[in-house]
């Protein structure tokens, strides 16, 4: 759904926390590369990948001292706006883009080689992001076509990629998709739980799932919509407490409702605060293992964080970013514009 070109550079930024305020502040470290990133999968504290455009793939093996960057042969026209990683040998990557160029290709060799296990074959179909369950499951989401909604899955770790029959999703409306802006549109839980985030200019919404894609039941959200405008994210601390998070497009208002939470597991939300981003949040995600929730948004006018469910926000800095996401509170990664790669710690 969006369309967003990517700009040029070579820096990367590394935060660390300072011992003597409990502060995070920025270290620069060279990237490898001056891609547009747009999507982070950390596997664990070292092991970390990340997608961008120009067909771009990125890996750090020692928790972002050193970066490899490389290039799936043959999609360098390609934009990976996803990616998930299982180890620092297994990864999934999805590109974005009209019919064929939405695509997904596989690696078990570190990127070595890559297999192409998808390329969508429907002139109007447009695949946004994924998530992955397990190493065998996963969903992926796309626009609507035709009134229908357009989901795949696999239980074989993409070797056979299937349509969810229109049968088994809600019926979709005109112009519906999701934002492909961080590779967060998609969250998934162990037990088979999952949901989506989606929005036409008239309404944002979310799918929600119990059985490991198989069906999917959906419910409207309250935040704000607009043609370049809707939810691009949602994260989940445990199966009932959880967030989405959206962008405000190129007209922000003050009143605008940019992030919504629920105690449900995704029936009811609620409106919540926002971080002092005029743009909005491109990405959010809750980090593991805080002594207090802990949701980290990224967005093109920065990186905030919030330990009171969203009622406040606390700036980190104001660089740009696509995406994050965290191994622990002592190791996430925000990606973004000019080859940026951003370490977080001391959550």
């Amino acid at each position: 759904m969006t369309r967003i070109p990517g700009t040029l550079a070579v820096l990367a930024v590394l935060l660390v926390a300072s011992p003597a305020s409990g502060q995070v502040v920025p270290s620069d470290q060279i990237s490898g590369t001056n891609a547009l990133l747009i999507a982070v999968s950390p596997v664990n504290e070292r092991v970390v990948w990340v997608a961008g455009t120009g067909g771009t793939w990125v890996r750090t093996t020692d928790g972002g001292a050193t970066w490899q960057t490389g290039r799936v042969a043959g999609a360098e026209l390609l934009e990976f706006r996803d990616v998930h990683a299982t180890s620092a040998d297994v990864a999934w990557l999805l590109s974005i883009g009209d019919s064929s160029r939405s695509r997904i290709f596989h690696t078990t060799d570190g990127g070595a080689h890559w297999t192409q296990q998808f390329a969508a074959t429907d002139p109007k179909d447009f695949f946004d992001c994924f998530d992955f369950w397990d190493s065998k499951r996963a969903v992926v989401m796309g626009d609507v076509v035709d009134g229908r909604m357009s989901m795949l899955r696999t239980d074989d770790g993409g070797a056979h990629w299937m349509r969810v029959p229109a049968a088994s999703l809600p019926p979709g409306a005109t112009g519906e998709g999701s934002f492909a802006a961080s590779g967060l549109c998609v969250a998934t839980r162990a037990g088979g739980l999952g949901w989506t985030v989606m929005s036409n200019p008239n309404h944002a919404r979310l799918l929600r799932t119990t059985d490991y894609g198989l069906t999917w039941s959906i419910d409207t959200l309250p935040l704000k919509t607009a043609p370049d405008a809707g939810p691009t994210s949602v994260t989940f601390v445990d199966d009932r407490n959880g967030m989405v998070l959206g962008s405000a497009g190129s007209n922000p208002q003050p009143s605008d409702v940019l992030i919504a939470g629920t105690t449900d597991g995704g029936k009811h939300w609620a409106a919540r605060g926002r971080p002092q981003f005029p743009t909005g949040v491109s990405g959010g995600v809750y980090v593991p293992g805080t002594k207090m929730p802990t949701v980290v948004a990224v967005g093109y006018d920065g990186a905030s964080y919030s330990t009171d469910d969203g009622a406040t926000w606390t700036v980190i800095d104001r660089n740009n970013y696509w995406s994050v996401g965290f191994a622990s509170p002592r190791a996430g990664w925000a990606v973004g514009r000019n080859g940026r790669i951003t370490k977080l710690a001391g959550f």
